[in-house]
C-alpha cells in the first residue's frame, strides 16, 4: 500500500471510530435555555445511557408488530424530522392506512396531551396505541415483551437498564420513554438567533418573525411553537374526524385537535391532522382564504367578520422565511438518534 493511501486509510478507519463513539457517548438530557420547564416526571424515570440505548433498540425493532414488518421508525424517521415523510397519511402493517397523518414526536418531554386528539395523558403510554392499533402494528403488549423475553440480546439489555433481566411492560414502557425524551430539537438558525449562539436572520426572516407573532404565536406559542392546547382551524367544511369530542363527548370539542409544533415544519410536509395540505404555501393560502366556518371554528380565526387570517402575497412569502429558519439539521442528523 502506498504511503498515501495508508495515510488516507487511517483517517478514514479514525473518523469512522470517532463516528461510532459519538453514538456511545453518556446521554444527558439538558433542557435548552430557550425552552419551558419539562412537563416529564424525570425523577420517576432519569434518562440514562443504557436505559437510552434500549429504547433506541425497541424503537427501531420491528418485532413490536404482529408479522414482525413495522417499527415505531417506520413511521417516524429521522430525516423526516421523526414523521412519515410525503404520506397523507401512515401506511402501518400489510400496507393498511391510518386516518390521520404522523406527527412528529420531537420535544415530547414537554408534552402534555399526546395524539392529534390528546388521548393519551402521559408520555410512558404512548406507545401501546401504535403498538395495538390494527391498523398501525397490530399486536399485543404481552406477545411483545415475550418476543424481547426470548431474544438472546434484549434480557442483558433491560439487567444493564434497570438492574435485572426482568423485562416488564414499565420498564419496556419506560425504555422508549428515556429514547423519546432525548428526541430535543432547539438547535435551528433561529435558536442559535435568540440564544445569541452566533444565528442571524435576514431582514426578510426577521419580518417574517414578527408577522409570526402578530399573526401566529397565539397557537404556535413559546419556542416549542405550539400552545399544547386543541383548536378547530376550519381545515374541512364537514365534521369527517370529531377530533378531541371523539375524547371528551364535548360537543364543544368537534373537530378540534392539538396544535402541531412548527419546528422543522420544512421537513414535515404534508399538513394538517388529515395530511391534506401538500406545502406551507397551501398552509398559508388556506388560512387567509379556505377556512371554512363551523360551529366549534376558534374565535381567533373570526376576527372583525373576517374568517381566516389576512395575508398578503409578501407576507406569506417573509412568513415562509421565517419558518424554514426553524429547520433543526443538528437533530436530523444527530448519530445518537439513527437506528444502530
Amino acid at each position: 500500500m502506498q504511503v498515501g493511501m495508508f495515510f488516507f486509510f487511517l483517517i478514514a478507519v479514525s473518523s469512522c471510530k470517532k463516528n461510532q463513539d459519538d453514538t456511545k457517548q453518556d446521554i444527558v438530557f439538558t433542557a435548552p435555555a430557550n425552552f419551558p420547564a419539562p412537563v416529564y416526571n424525570f425523577a420517576s424515570n432519569p434518562v440514562t445511557t443504557a436505559g437510552f440505548e434500549l429504547g433506541r433498540k425497541l424503537f427501531y425493532d420491528a418485532s413490536l408488530s404482529r408479522d414482525n414488518t413495522i417499527s415505531c421508525g417506520s413511521c417516524h424517521q429521522q430525516f423526516n424530522a421523526f414523521v412519515h415523510g410525503a404520506h397523507i397519511v401512515s401506511h402501518g402493517i400489510d400496507n393498511k392506512l391510518g386516518h390521520r397523518n404522523t406527527p412528529t414526536i420531537a420535544n415530547m418531554a414537554w408534552g402534555i396531551d399526546f395524539f392529534w386528539d390528546g388521548g393519551v395523558h402521559q408520555l410512558d403510554l404512548v406507545p401501546p396505541n401504535p403498538i395495538k392499533n390494527p391498523v398501525e402494528m397490530d399486536e399485543q403488549l404481552a406477545n411483545v415483551l415475550e418476543k424481547l423475553r426470548n431474544d438472546s440480546k434484549y434480557p442483558q439489555m433491560f439487567k444493564s437498564a434497570f438492574g435485572t433481566d426482568e423485562v416488564n411492560t414499565t420498564r419496556f414502557l419506560q425504555a422508549m420513554s428515556q429514547f423519546m425524551n432525548m428526541l430535543v430539537s432547539a438547535n435551528s438558525r433561529y435558536d442559535k438567533y435568540v440564544r445569541s449562539e452566533g444565528g442571524t436572520l435576514s431582514s426578510e426572516e426577521s419580518e417574517g418573525k414578527t408577522l409570526f407573532e402578530q399573526k401566529c404565536a397565539t397557537c404556535h406559542a413559546t419556542d416549542l411553537f405550539t400552545d399544547r392546547s386543541f383548536h378547530n382551524n376550519g381545515i374541512q367544511p364537514a365534521i369527517t374526524d370529531s377530533g378531541r369530542y371523539a375524547i371528551t363527548l364535548d360537543p364543544l370539542d368537534i373537530g378540534k385537535f392539538k396544535t402541531p409544533s412548527l419546528r422543522n415544519i420544512e421537513k414535515t410536509a404534508p399538513y394538517m391532522h388529515n395530511g391534506s395540505l401538500p406545502t406551507l404555501e397551501s398552509v398559508l393560502d388556506f388560512y387567509s382564504t379556505n377556512v371554512h366556518s363551523t360551529t366549534t371554528l376558534d374565535t381567533l380565526l373570526q376576527q372583525n367578520g373576517t374568517i381566516g387570517i389576512p395575508l398578503t402575497a409578501e407576507e406569506k412569502t417573509k412568513l415562509i422565511a421565517f419558518l424554514r429558519t426553524l429547520t433543526d439539521e443538528d437533530f436530523i442528523r444527530d448519530a445518537r438518534f439513527a437506528e444502530q
